[in-house]
C-alpha cells in the first residue's frame, strides 16, 4: 500500500477498509461460514416471502409484518456482504466516499426499521391474544400498511443525521477504515475534529428509538403473559402462547447480542478490536439467517405449507 492511503491527503474520495484486522490472513476461511449464513439467509427469506404470497391463509397482519422483516434482513445482510467478500477474496478494498456513506445509511436505517418492525410484531400479537374480538378492525390491511410506512420514515429519519454528520466533518488523519464495511463510528473516528456530537446522536438514538421499543415491547408481554397466565387450561395456555413463541425468540435474538456488543464496545476497551468487528459481522450475517429458521421451525401454518410443497414437488 503506498504512502499516499495514508498521509498527506484531507477528505480523500476513497477510502480502505481493513477487513478483519489481526485477521487478515484467515480472511478466505472467514469469509466461509460468512458466505454459508448469507445463502441461507437469501434462500430463507425468498421461501417465507414466497410461502405467504402464494397461501392466501397466511394473507393476515402477523404475516404481513413476517414479510417485511423478511425484506429488512434481505437489504440488511446485502448491503454488507457482496463488497466484504469483494474485499476477502480479491483483496478489492477500495469503497468510494459516496458509497460508504450510503452502504453506512443502509445498515443503520434497516437495523432501525428492524426494530421498529419487532414493536409492530409485538403489538399484532397484543390485540390477537388480550384483545382478539377487536382484531380485524384493530389491525386492517389500512393500519398495517401505515405501521410499515411509519417504520420505514422513522428509520430514514433518525439515521439521515448520521449521514449527514459524516459528510460534513473533514478527515485528514488516514483513510483506512478498521472494519469490514462502514460502521458509522469506525467511520467517523478519522475525522480530524471532535467527533462529540456523532457519538452523542448515536447515544440519543440509541436511547429514544432502542430503548422506547424494547420498553413497548416489554410491556407489551407482559400484559400477555398476564392473560396467558389466566387462561383455565393448560393446553390453552400452550396453545396461546405457542402463536407469540417465534416472535419472542427474534427478539432474543436481535437484543441481547446487541446489548451485549454495544456494551462491550463502550466498557470492555481490553478486548481486541478484531473481536468487535468479528461480532459486529456475525451479528448482520446471523440474524437474517435466524429469523426465516426460527419462523419455519416454530409456526405450524408455514412449516405445513413448506413441507406441503416439496411433498407436492416430489410427487
Amino acid at each position: 500500500m503506498s504512502d499516499s492511503n495514508t498521509t498527506d491527503f484531507s477528505n480523500p474520495s476513497t477510502f480502505i477498509l481493513l477487513g478483519i484486522p489481526g485477521l487478515e490472513v484467515a480472511h478466505i476461511w472467514i469469509s466461509i461460514p460468512f458466505c454459508t449464513m448469507y445463502m441461507i439467509a437469501i434462500l430463507g427469506n425468498f421461501i417465507i416471502l414466497f410461502i405467504v404470497k402464494r397461501e392466501l391463509s397466511l394473507h393476515r397482519p402477523m404475516y404481513y409484518f413476517l414479510c417485511m422483516l423478511a425484506v429488512t434482513d434481505l437489504v440488511l445482510s446485502t448491503s454488507i456482504l457482496p463488497k466484504m467478500l469483494a474485499s476477502f477474496w480479491f483483496n478489492s478494498r477500495e469503497i468510494d466516499f459516496s458509497f460508504c456513506l450510503t452502504q453506512m445509511y443502509f445498515v443503520h436505517c434497516f437495523l432501525v426499521m428492524e426494530t421498529g418492525i419487532f414493536v409492530a410484531m409485538a403489538f399484532d400479537r397484543y390485540v390477537a391474544i388480550c384483545d382478539p374480538l377487536r382484531y380485524s378492525m384493530t389491525l386492517t390491511n389500512h393500519v398495517v400498511v401505515k405501521i410499515g410506512l411509519a417504520v420505514m420514515l422513522r428509520g430514514g429519519i433518525f439515521v439521515l443525521p448520521y449521514i449527514l454528520l459524516a459528510r460534513h466533518w473533514p478527515y485528514c488523519r488516514t483513510n483506512i477504515i478498521p472494519h469490514s464495511y462502514c460502521e458509522h463510528i469506525a467511520v467517523v473516528k478519522l475525522a480530524c475534529v471532535d467527533i462529540h456530537v456523532s457519538s452523542y446522536y448515536g447515544l440519543f438514538v440509541l436511547l429514544s428509538v432502542i430503548g422506547l421499543d424494547v420498553i413497548f415491547i416489554a410491556v407489551s408481554y407482559i400484559r400477555i403473559l398476564r392473560v396467558i397466565f389466566n387462561l383455565s387450561t393448560k393446553d390453552a395456555r400452550l396453545k396461546t402462547f405457542g402463536t407469540c413463541s417465534s416472535h419472542l425468540c427474534v427478539i432474543l435474538a436481535f437484543y441481547i447480542p446487541a446489548l451485549f456488543s454495544s456494551l462491550m464496545y463502550r466498557f470492555a476497551h481490553r478486548v481486541p478490536l478484531h473481536f468487535h468487528v468479528l461480532i459486529a459481522n456475525v451479528y448482520l450475517l446471523l440474524l437474517p439467517m435466524l429469523n426465516p429458521i426460527i419462523y419455519g421451525v416454530r409456526t405450524k401454518q408455514i412449516r405445513d405449507r413448506l413441507i406441503w410443497l416439496f411433498t407436492h414437488e416430489g410427487t
